[in-house]
Protein backbone atom coordinates (compact mmCIF):
# COMPACT_ATOMS: atom_id res chain seq x y z
CA UNK A 1 0.00 0.00 0.00
CA UNK A 2 1.16 3.65 -0.38
CA UNK A 3 2.69 5.78 2.45
CA UNK A 4 2.30 9.41 2.08
CA UNK A 5 5.11 11.16 3.27
CA UNK A 6 3.92 14.62 2.12
CA UNK A 7 4.20 17.01 5.12
CA UNK A 8 0.64 18.74 5.49
CA UNK A 9 1.53 22.26 4.19
CA UNK A 10 3.43 20.35 1.34
CA UNK A 11 0.88 18.80 0.25
CA UNK A 12 -2.05 21.43 0.83
CA UNK A 13 -0.05 23.03 -1.73
CA UNK A 14 0.28 20.20 -4.27
CA UNK A 15 -3.23 19.67 -3.62
CA UNK A 16 -4.59 23.20 -5.01
CA UNK A 17 -2.03 24.17 -7.31
CA UNK A 18 -3.15 24.79 -10.57
CA UNK A 19 -1.39 25.05 -14.30
CA UNK A 20 0.24 28.44 -13.64
CA UNK A 21 1.87 26.77 -10.26
CA UNK A 22 3.00 23.53 -11.92
CA UNK A 23 4.60 25.60 -14.67
CA UNK A 24 6.52 27.79 -11.58
CA UNK A 25 7.85 24.91 -10.07
CA UNK A 26 8.98 23.74 -13.76
CA UNK A 27 10.70 27.20 -14.14
CA UNK A 28 12.28 27.04 -11.39
CA UNK A 29 14.09 23.36 -11.92
CA UNK A 30 15.17 24.95 -15.02
CA UNK A 31 16.88 27.27 -13.04
CA UNK A 32 18.35 24.97 -10.57
CA UNK A 33 16.26 26.83 -7.75
CA UNK A 34 14.56 24.84 -5.00
CA UNK A 35 10.07 24.25 -5.16
CA UNK A 36 9.43 23.65 -1.10
CA UNK A 37 9.09 20.16 -1.97
CA UNK A 38 11.04 18.24 0.63
CA UNK A 39 9.21 14.71 0.66
CA UNK A 40 8.58 11.43 -1.90
CA UNK A 41 5.52 9.25 -1.44
CA UNK A 42 6.92 5.87 -0.98
CA UNK A 43 5.56 2.42 -1.50
CA UNK A 44 5.79 0.03 0.86
CA UNK A 45 7.71 -3.46 -1.16
CA UNK A 46 6.85 -6.13 1.29
CA UNK A 47 3.64 -7.06 3.50
CA UNK A 48 0.48 -9.27 2.04
CA UNK A 49 0.23 -7.19 -1.18
CA UNK A 50 3.84 -8.19 -2.42
CA UNK A 51 2.87 -11.97 -1.03
CA UNK A 52 -0.34 -11.84 -2.75
CA UNK A 53 1.55 -11.22 -6.37
CA UNK A 54 3.99 -13.86 -5.14
CA UNK A 55 1.49 -16.23 -5.01
CA UNK A 56 -0.26 -15.25 -8.64
CA UNK A 57 3.22 -15.67 -10.20
CA UNK A 58 3.40 -19.45 -8.88
CA UNK A 59 0.95 -19.79 -11.73
CA UNK A 60 3.21 -18.68 -14.54
CA UNK A 61 4.51 -20.90 -17.62
CA UNK A 62 7.64 -20.42 -18.45
CA UNK A 63 10.49 -22.25 -20.95
CA UNK A 64 12.15 -24.81 -18.74
CA UNK A 65 15.50 -23.10 -17.13
CA UNK A 66 13.45 -19.54 -16.38
CA UNK A 67 11.89 -18.47 -13.65
CA UNK A 68 9.99 -15.00 -12.45
CA UNK A 69 9.95 -13.19 -9.23
CA UNK A 70 8.49 -10.21 -8.28
CA UNK A 71 10.83 -7.17 -8.69
CA UNK A 72 8.71 -4.57 -7.68
CA UNK A 73 5.37 -3.28 -6.35
CA UNK A 74 4.93 -0.20 -8.93
CA UNK A 75 1.23 0.77 -8.88
CA UNK A 76 0.15 1.58 -12.08
CA UNK A 77 3.42 0.19 -14.05
CA UNK A 78 3.63 0.85 -17.57
CA UNK A 79 6.37 1.40 -19.52
CA UNK A 80 9.68 0.72 -18.29
CA UNK A 81 13.36 2.74 -18.78
CA UNK A 82 16.09 1.33 -17.20
CA UNK A 83 18.77 3.68 -16.08
CA UNK A 84 22.33 3.39 -18.41
CA UNK A 85 24.29 2.75 -15.56
CA UNK A 86 22.71 0.64 -13.14
CA UNK A 87 21.54 2.85 -10.41
CA UNK A 88 17.91 3.05 -11.34
CA UNK A 89 14.59 2.06 -13.13
CA UNK A 90 12.06 4.74 -13.89
CA UNK A 91 7.96 3.45 -14.77
CA UNK A 92 5.34 5.41 -16.05
CA UNK A 93 2.02 5.54 -15.59
CA UNK A 94 -1.41 6.63 -17.25
CA UNK A 95 -2.38 8.81 -14.34
CA UNK A 96 -0.07 11.44 -13.48
CA UNK A 97 2.80 9.00 -11.62
CA UNK A 98 6.67 8.37 -12.73
CA UNK A 99 8.26 6.15 -10.21
CA UNK A 100 12.05 5.66 -9.23
CA UNK A 101 12.42 1.82 -8.38
CA UNK A 102 16.10 1.48 -7.07
CA UNK A 103 17.74 -2.15 -6.50
CA UNK A 104 20.41 -0.70 -3.67
CA UNK A 105 22.23 -4.35 -2.66
CA UNK A 106 22.13 -5.40 -6.28
CA UNK A 107 20.02 -8.90 -5.24
CA UNK A 108 17.67 -7.95 -8.43
CA UNK A 109 14.90 -7.30 -6.14
CA UNK A 110 14.11 -3.42 -5.53
CA UNK A 111 14.58 -1.83 -2.29
CA UNK A 112 13.07 1.51 -2.85
CA UNK A 113 9.96 2.68 -5.32
CA UNK A 114 9.36 6.28 -4.50
CA UNK A 115 7.53 9.13 -6.44
CA UNK A 116 10.14 10.80 -8.94
CA UNK A 117 9.86 14.48 -9.57
CA UNK A 118 7.43 15.59 -7.00
CA UNK A 119 7.31 18.65 -7.35
CA UNK A 120 6.18 18.53 -10.88
CA UNK A 121 2.05 17.80 -11.73
CA UNK A 122 1.90 15.15 -14.73
CA UNK A 123 -0.43 14.07 -17.07
CA UNK A 124 -0.42 10.93 -18.59
CA UNK A 125 3.54 10.02 -18.30
CA UNK A 126 3.49 6.49 -19.59
CA UNK A 127 6.59 6.74 -21.88
CA UNK A 128 9.91 7.37 -20.49
CA UNK A 129 12.67 6.48 -22.33
CA UNK A 130 16.68 6.54 -21.96
CA UNK A 131 19.32 8.09 -24.20
CA UNK A 132 22.85 6.26 -23.86
CA UNK A 133 24.65 9.31 -22.60
CA UNK A 134 21.92 9.10 -19.71
CA UNK A 135 19.47 11.62 -20.22
CA UNK A 136 15.80 10.78 -19.44
CA UNK A 137 12.69 11.81 -21.49
CA UNK A 138 9.50 11.42 -20.73
CA UNK A 139 6.63 11.62 -23.26
CA UNK A 140 2.99 12.47 -21.54
CA UNK A 141 -0.31 13.40 -23.07
CA UNK A 142 0.76 16.57 -24.34
CA UNK A 143 4.29 17.26 -23.21
CA UNK A 144 7.54 16.31 -23.61
CA UNK A 145 10.00 17.09 -20.52
CA UNK A 146 13.64 16.33 -20.44
CA UNK A 147 15.60 15.20 -17.52
CA UNK A 148 19.40 15.67 -17.84
CA UNK A 149 20.86 13.67 -15.37
CA UNK A 150 17.15 11.53 -13.34
CA UNK A 151 20.16 8.94 -12.16
CA UNK A 152 22.03 11.56 -10.50
CA UNK A 153 18.95 13.76 -9.11
CA UNK A 154 16.51 11.17 -8.41
CA UNK A 155 17.41 11.18 -4.88
CA UNK A 156 16.35 14.69 -4.81
CA UNK A 157 12.50 15.63 -4.69
CA UNK A 158 13.65 18.67 -7.09
CA UNK A 159 15.23 17.34 -10.09
CA UNK A 160 16.36 19.42 -13.32
CA UNK A 161 13.46 19.23 -16.02
CA UNK A 162 13.56 20.69 -19.70
CA UNK A 163 10.13 20.90 -21.65
CA UNK A 164 11.80 20.31 -25.31
CA UNK A 165 7.85 20.08 -26.52
CA UNK A 166 5.98 22.21 -24.28
CA UNK A 167 2.33 21.95 -22.83
CA UNK A 168 0.09 21.74 -25.64
CA UNK A 169 2.40 21.21 -28.53
CA UNK A 170 3.03 17.94 -28.92
CA UNK A 171 -0.77 17.59 -30.63
CA UNK A 172 -3.06 20.34 -31.48
CA UNK A 173 -4.74 21.10 -27.97
CA UNK A 174 -8.50 20.29 -29.76
CA UNK A 175 -7.02 17.10 -30.83
CA UNK A 176 -6.71 15.74 -26.91
CA UNK A 177 -8.24 12.62 -25.63
CA UNK A 178 -9.18 10.16 -23.32
CA UNK A 179 -8.09 7.40 -25.59
CA UNK A 180 -4.76 6.02 -27.14
CA UNK A 181 -3.00 9.08 -25.68
CA UNK A 182 -0.30 6.41 -23.37
CA UNK A 183 2.91 7.81 -25.63
CA UNK A 184 5.96 5.96 -26.03
CA UNK A 185 9.07 7.05 -26.85
CA UNK A 186 12.76 5.71 -28.02
CA UNK A 187 16.17 7.15 -29.01
CA UNK A 188 17.14 5.88 -32.40
CA UNK A 189 20.31 4.71 -33.56
CA UNK A 190 20.13 8.42 -35.36
CA UNK A 191 20.45 10.16 -31.29
CA UNK A 192 17.02 11.58 -32.27
CA UNK A 193 13.99 10.88 -30.17
CA UNK A 194 11.03 8.96 -31.53
CA UNK A 195 7.31 9.18 -30.14
CA UNK A 196 3.99 7.49 -31.20
CA UNK A 197 1.34 9.51 -31.15
CA UNK A 198 -2.09 7.33 -31.34
CA UNK A 199 -5.06 8.51 -33.11
CA UNK A 200 -7.98 8.64 -30.79
CA UNK A 201 -11.25 6.80 -32.33
CA UNK A 202 -11.66 2.86 -33.36
CA UNK A 203 -11.91 4.09 -37.15
CA UNK A 204 -10.31 7.76 -37.70
CA UNK A 205 -12.75 9.66 -40.17
CA UNK A 206 -11.57 11.18 -43.36
CA UNK A 207 -11.94 14.76 -42.30
CA UNK A 208 -9.36 14.00 -39.79
CA UNK A 209 -7.10 12.69 -42.31
CA UNK A 210 -4.91 15.82 -43.33
CA UNK A 211 -4.42 17.47 -39.72
CA UNK A 212 -3.29 13.29 -38.73
CA UNK A 213 -0.99 13.24 -41.56
CA UNK A 214 0.44 16.68 -40.98
CA UNK A 215 1.08 16.57 -37.37
CA UNK A 216 2.20 12.34 -36.88
CA UNK A 217 -0.91 11.44 -35.22
CA UNK A 218 -1.96 7.97 -36.38
CA UNK A 219 1.78 7.43 -36.20
CA UNK A 220 5.17 8.18 -35.04
CA UNK A 221 6.93 11.26 -35.50
CA UNK A 222 10.93 11.91 -35.18
CA UNK A 223 13.13 15.13 -33.65
CA UNK A 224 15.84 16.06 -32.21
CA UNK A 225 16.86 15.57 -28.61
CA UNK A 226 16.28 19.15 -28.09
CA UNK A 227 12.96 19.20 -29.90
CA UNK A 228 13.87 21.02 -33.23
CA UNK A 229 13.19 19.27 -36.79
CA UNK A 230 10.19 17.27 -36.13
CA UNK A 231 8.77 15.65 -38.36
CA UNK A 232 6.57 12.66 -39.32
CA UNK A 233 8.66 9.25 -39.66
CA UNK A 234 5.69 6.66 -39.47
CA UNK A 235 2.07 6.79 -41.33
CA UNK A 236 -1.01 5.00 -40.89
CA UNK A 237 -0.59 3.57 -37.55
CA UNK A 238 -3.57 3.07 -35.16
CA UNK A 239 -2.13 3.02 -32.11
CA UNK A 240 1.39 1.87 -31.42
CA UNK A 241 2.20 1.50 -27.51
CA UNK A 242 5.67 -0.40 -28.04
CA UNK A 243 8.44 0.31 -30.14
CA UNK A 244 12.11 -0.59 -30.35
CA UNK A 245 15.42 -0.27 -33.27
CA UNK A 246 16.75 -3.17 -34.50
CA UNK A 247 20.45 -3.53 -32.61
CA UNK A 248 21.53 -5.41 -36.21
CA UNK A 249 20.76 -2.64 -38.66
CA UNK A 250 19.00 0.13 -36.61
CA UNK A 251 15.44 -0.82 -38.44
CA UNK A 252 12.43 0.73 -35.97
CA UNK A 253 10.18 -2.12 -34.99
CA UNK A 254 6.81 -1.38 -33.48
CA UNK A 255 3.57 -3.00 -32.20
CA UNK A 256 -0.36 -1.69 -33.27
CA UNK A 257 -3.14 -2.36 -31.11
CA UNK A 258 -5.95 -2.99 -34.17
CA UNK A 259 -9.27 -1.99 -35.10
CA UNK A 260 -12.49 -3.20 -32.38
CA UNK A 261 -15.71 -4.51 -33.05
CA UNK A 262 -15.25 -6.57 -36.19
CA UNK A 263 -15.44 -10.16 -34.08
CA UNK A 264 -13.67 -12.60 -32.11
CA UNK A 265 -10.89 -13.40 -34.85
CA UNK A 266 -9.90 -10.24 -37.11
CA UNK A 267 -8.08 -7.99 -37.45
CA UNK A 268 -4.73 -9.02 -36.13
CA UNK A 269 -2.42 -7.64 -34.19
CA UNK A 270 0.49 -6.27 -35.81
CA UNK A 271 4.34 -6.37 -35.03
CA UNK A 272 5.80 -3.87 -37.74
CA UNK A 273 9.37 -3.59 -39.43
CA UNK A 274 9.95 -0.20 -41.22
CA UNK A 275 12.69 0.22 -43.16
CA UNK A 276 12.78 3.81 -44.41
CA UNK A 277 11.80 7.16 -43.41
CA UNK A 278 7.60 7.54 -44.77
CA UNK A 279 6.18 4.36 -44.67
CA UNK A 280 2.78 3.88 -44.68
CA UNK A 281 1.55 0.77 -42.76
CA UNK A 282 -2.35 0.93 -43.81
CA UNK A 283 -4.77 2.47 -41.04
CA UNK A 284 -7.60 2.85 -41.48
CA UNK A 285 -7.66 1.21 -44.88
CA UNK A 286 -6.71 -1.40 -43.02
CA UNK A 287 -7.87 -2.29 -39.86
CA UNK A 288 -4.83 -5.02 -39.24
CA UNK A 289 -2.86 -6.97 -41.26
CA UNK A 290 -4.93 -7.91 -44.39
CA UNK A 291 -8.36 -7.06 -43.47
CA UNK A 292 -9.77 -3.92 -44.53
CA UNK A 293 -12.14 -1.93 -42.58
CA UNK A 294 -16.02 -1.29 -43.44
CA UNK A 295 -15.59 2.40 -43.01
CA UNK A 296 -13.18 2.56 -45.97
CA UNK A 297 -13.66 -0.45 -48.15
CA UNK A 298 -14.87 1.18 -50.88
CA UNK A 299 -11.88 3.66 -51.30
CA UNK A 300 -8.30 3.08 -52.78
CA UNK A 301 -6.17 2.52 -50.02
CA UNK A 302 -2.31 4.39 -50.81
CA UNK A 303 0.13 3.00 -52.89
CA UNK A 304 2.74 0.53 -51.49
CA UNK A 305 1.56 0.17 -48.05
CA UNK A 306 3.95 -2.05 -45.81
CA UNK A 307 1.92 -5.14 -44.14
CA UNK A 308 3.05 -6.53 -40.71
CA UNK A 309 6.23 -9.35 -40.45
CA UNK A 310 4.01 -10.71 -37.66
CA UNK A 311 0.05 -11.43 -37.62
CA UNK A 312 -0.42 -11.45 -33.50
CA UNK A 313 -3.98 -13.02 -32.16
CA UNK A 314 -6.17 -10.63 -32.72
CA UNK A 315 -7.26 -8.19 -29.68
CA UNK A 316 -4.36 -9.49 -27.24
CA UNK A 317 -3.64 -5.99 -27.26
CA UNK A 318 0.12 -5.84 -28.14
CA UNK A 319 2.07 -2.64 -26.28
CA UNK A 320 5.96 -2.76 -25.05
CA UNK A 321 8.62 -4.57 -27.03
CA UNK A 322 12.19 -4.92 -26.92
CA UNK A 323 14.82 -6.43 -28.98
CA UNK A 324 16.98 -8.99 -26.89
CA UNK A 325 20.47 -7.94 -26.03
CA UNK A 326 21.44 -9.67 -23.10
CA UNK A 327 23.81 -13.21 -22.67
CA UNK A 328 21.95 -14.74 -20.03
CA UNK A 329 19.32 -16.39 -21.68
CA UNK A 330 19.80 -19.50 -23.97
CA UNK A 331 21.53 -18.12 -27.71
CA UNK A 332 18.41 -18.65 -29.74
CA UNK A 333 16.84 -15.07 -27.75
CA UNK A 334 20.10 -12.97 -28.93
CA UNK A 335 18.26 -10.36 -31.51
CA UNK A 336 14.84 -11.42 -30.76
CA UNK A 337 11.60 -9.72 -30.03
CA UNK A 338 9.47 -10.02 -26.45
CA UNK A 339 6.18 -8.28 -26.59
CA UNK A 340 4.18 -7.80 -24.35
CA UNK A 341 0.20 -8.56 -24.33
CA UNK A 342 -2.15 -6.52 -22.12
CA UNK A 343 -5.15 -8.84 -23.10
CA UNK A 344 -8.67 -8.64 -24.39
CA UNK A 345 -11.49 -6.17 -23.42
CA UNK A 346 -13.52 -7.13 -26.31
CA UNK A 347 -13.45 -10.58 -27.19
CA UNK A 348 -15.81 -13.57 -26.63
CA UNK A 349 -13.35 -16.23 -25.10
CA UNK A 350 -10.38 -13.32 -23.30
CA UNK A 351 -6.99 -14.11 -24.89
CA UNK A 352 -3.50 -12.41 -24.04
CA UNK A 353 -1.98 -11.00 -20.63
CA UNK A 354 1.29 -12.72 -21.94
CA UNK A 355 4.63 -12.18 -22.84
CA UNK A 356 5.54 -13.51 -26.41
CA UNK A 357 8.51 -13.96 -28.63
CA UNK A 358 9.09 -13.85 -32.13
CA UNK A 359 13.25 -14.88 -32.99
CA UNK A 360 14.53 -11.82 -35.80
CA UNK A 361 17.28 -13.69 -38.29
CA UNK A 362 20.51 -11.14 -38.78
CA UNK A 363 18.73 -10.04 -42.27
CA UNK A 364 15.88 -8.72 -40.32
CA UNK A 365 13.54 -10.90 -41.39
CA UNK A 366 11.99 -13.30 -38.48
CA UNK A 367 11.23 -16.87 -37.17
CA UNK A 368 8.90 -18.10 -35.42
CA UNK A 369 6.43 -16.53 -33.25
CA UNK A 370 5.67 -18.38 -29.88
CA UNK A 371 3.96 -17.87 -25.99
CA UNK A 372 7.43 -17.32 -23.69
CA UNK A 373 5.64 -16.57 -20.44
CA UNK A 374 1.73 -16.81 -19.82
CA UNK A 375 -0.82 -17.55 -16.65
CA UNK A 376 -1.87 -13.87 -15.76
CA UNK A 377 -5.47 -15.38 -17.54
CA UNK A 378 -7.24 -17.61 -16.13
CA UNK A 379 -8.49 -19.69 -18.78
CA UNK A 380 -11.31 -21.48 -16.75
CA UNK A 381 -13.00 -18.48 -15.49
CA UNK A 382 -11.59 -15.92 -18.19
CA UNK A 383 -10.64 -13.61 -14.78
CA UNK A 384 -7.30 -11.57 -15.40
CA UNK A 385 -4.76 -12.24 -12.56
CA UNK A 386 -2.48 -9.94 -14.47
CA UNK A 387 -2.22 -7.45 -17.34
CA UNK A 388 1.36 -7.32 -18.49
CA UNK A 389 2.18 -3.84 -20.43
CA UNK A 390 6.11 -3.60 -21.19
CA UNK A 391 9.07 -5.58 -21.10
CA UNK A 392 13.07 -4.32 -20.99
CA UNK A 393 16.10 -5.51 -20.44
CA UNK A 394 18.58 -5.11 -17.23
CA UNK A 395 22.13 -4.94 -17.42
CA UNK A 396 22.48 -8.68 -16.03
CA UNK A 397 20.54 -9.92 -19.01
CA UNK A 398 17.26 -11.05 -17.23
CA UNK A 399 14.11 -9.13 -18.16
CA UNK A 400 11.27 -6.91 -16.61
CA UNK A 401 8.18 -6.89 -17.39
CA UNK A 402 5.38 -4.67 -15.93
CA UNK A 403 2.00 -5.24 -15.07
CA UNK A 404 -0.78 -2.41 -14.71
CA UNK A 405 -3.74 -4.41 -13.17
CA UNK A 406 -1.74 -5.72 -9.93
CA UNK A 407 0.71 -2.82 -9.89
CA UNK A 408 4.26 -4.71 -10.25
CA UNK A 409 7.62 -5.66 -11.92
CA UNK A 410 8.86 -8.69 -12.52
CA UNK A 411 12.10 -10.35 -13.35
CA UNK A 412 12.56 -13.13 -15.62
CA UNK A 413 16.00 -14.81 -15.24
CA UNK A 414 16.75 -17.77 -16.67
CA UNK A 415 19.53 -20.51 -14.99
CA UNK A 416 22.21 -22.47 -16.64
Amino acid sequence: MKRLLLCSAVALGLATAGPAAAQTNLERLGQFRTTGVTEFEVIEQGGQNAEAIRRILERIDLPQGFKIDLYAVVPDARHIAVGPQGVVTFVGTRKTDVWAVTDRNKDRVADEVKRFAPSLDLMIPNGPCFSRDGFLFIAEQNRVLMYPAAEFFYESPDVVAVPIVPQGELIPVEEESFNHTARVCRIGPDDKLYISLGQPFNVSPPEKMELYDRTGIGGIIRMNRDGTDREVFSYGVRNSVGMDFNPNNGELWFTDNQVDGMGDLIPPGELNRQTEMGQHFGFPWYGGGGTRTNEYKGTEPPADLVFPVVEMDAHAADLGMTFYTGRQFPAMYRGGVFVAQHGSWNRTDPIGARVMFTAVNDDGSVGETKVFADGWLDEETGEYLGRPVDVAQLQDGSILVSDDLVGAIYRISYER
